[in-house]
């Protein structure tokens, strides 16, 4: 489950390291972001010289969490750290 405050790693090669969520997108009273949720992000680390500068603000897509997920036919997903992807305003995929 991811909160706002929470730190991320990047899972993608958009040259962000660090990622730290500062807002769920989507209805107003959800506490907490699971796999497959859009969120607001600050960049906390990041590779020099690159388009992604450190406190900017994008949009994420949260692809791992240290929460167990349990799927429709009993099989439960569980990653061992906190991970997103960074996306446009369109939903597309910053890195490659």
């Amino acid at each position: 489950m991811i909160q706002s405050q929470t730190h991320l790693n990047v899972a993608d090669n958009s040259r962000a390291r660090e990622l730290m969520c500062i807002l769920i997108i989507g209805v107003s009273n959800h506490r907490y972001a699971h796999i497959g949720d859009v969120i607001v992000v600050v960049i906390k680390g990041a590779v020099p010289n690159m388009p992604l500068e450190i406190s900017e603000v994008v949009r994420a897509v949260v692809v791992h969490t240290c929460k167990e997920h349990i799927l429709d036919n009993g099989m439960i997903i569980r990653y061992d750290d906190n991970a997103a992807v960074v996306i446009d305003h369109e939903g597309n995929p910053k890195g490659t």
